[in-house]
């Protein structure tokens, strides 16, 4: 079977619908063994420091034939997709488009047209593609179980992040992966529950460092909410499979993604969130508008090595915990 590759999530059922197996690039590349050599690969390639490593590891993880086919998001996510699917034409990698909407477009028919130009593109079909849509539910409404019960305290941070992220593609294998986490699900219910003492949020793309989720327990506070990697899980749950490539907010404007936010930030009670910036990334430049419309208190982070924190930024989380809980005990 031949693996399909792609750089942002796109409807995954159409790659199962050709009877290929879906590989999320940014999954194999940040787990693999070394992470920091396959952005060295990408550099001595000839890729410029000053672009985002997510890209440099993609066009490793491709030219480390660890897939056939690319399928690259060209609207909706990084602009610098559009370069390295050149780079891949160049390097004689078949590469197929998907692309959302932007703007007031009508989105459904637009999201209809791609997902039909994709699966033709690949030997998919879109009918098939909503049957396994459906097949899967249950596996997706698993997902949305496994968030709860981060909210209610059995589930940390970071295995949430983990699990959520790895939907993407379901580490290639669909149904070995709801058996993995129907087991883990299964474990976590007999846990003793955590008792939150601060409740956070991290927003934006899924952090690049290694240990922030492990720093933040350390000083007790729990992360509840990870914002992008919930909206990889498609946790929607619509009959109608394109409305729920509407509802997903990663590929659309910042308006969209912000009353999603605020909704999860009322809902599960959050004291302050984690706003995480890739650098090199446009999405920095929104932070200046997440400032103005979110009243919870906000701090930003910036990483761009597959490595554990720095030490300042670590400083800066330590105040930001100390200001946290010095609010909460005002309010007590």
């Amino acid at each position: 079977m031949k693996k399909v590759g792609f750089t942002t999530t796109i409807p995954v059922e159409i790659i199962l619908s050709a009877g290929k197996i879906p590989v999320d690039l940014n999954n194999i590349f940040i787990t693999s063994k070394s992470p920091h050599k396959k952005i060295s690969f990408a550099e001595e390639y000839g890729l410029p420091r000053n672009c985002c490593n997510w890209i440099k590891g993609m066009l490793a993880v491709v030219m480390d034939n660890a897939v056939d086919e690319v399928i690259a998001v060209t609207e909706g996510d990084c602009s610098n997709t559009h370069a390295l699917m050149e780079i891949l034409h160049s390097e004689g990698v078949p590469v197929y488009t998907f692309a959302y909407p932007y703007g007031e477009k009508d989105k459904y028919n637009f999201i209809k047209e791609q997902m039909e130009h994709l699966a033709k593109s690949i030997g998919g079909n879109l009918k098939e593609s909503i049957e396994i849509a459906k097949r899967l539910k249950p596996l997706r409404e698993k997902l949305i179980y496994l968030d709860r019960l981060t909210i209610d305290g059995y589930v940390s941070g970071f295995e949430n992040h983990l699990w959520l992220v790895s939907s993407t593609d379901f580490n290639s294998d669909p149904q070995r992966f709801e058996q993995e986490l129907e087991s883990f699900l299964g474990e976590a219910v007999q846990r003793e529950k955590k008792e939150h003492k601060i409740k956070l949020g991290v927003i934006g793309v899924p952090p690049i460092f290694t240990d922030l989720y492990q720093f933040l327990e350390g000083k007790g506070v729990s992360v509840v909410f990870n914002e992008i990697q919930r909206q990889f899980s498609m946790p929607f749950m619509h009959d109608d499979y394109i409305q729920n490539f509407i509802d997903y907010t990663y590929p659309y404007d910042i308006y969209h993604r912000l009353k999603d936010i605020k909704k999860e930030i009322h809902s599960r009670g959050l004291d302050g969130i984690i706003h995480y910036v890739q650098s090199f990334c446009y999405r920095q430049i929104q932070d200046v508008i997440i400032k103005k419309e979110i009243d919870i208190p906000v701090i930003t982070i910036e990483g761009n090595e597959p490595e554990g924190l720095d030490a300042r930024t670590k400083i800066r989380l330590e105040s930001f915990i100390e200001m946290l809980e010095a609010k909460k005990c005002m309010r007590a």
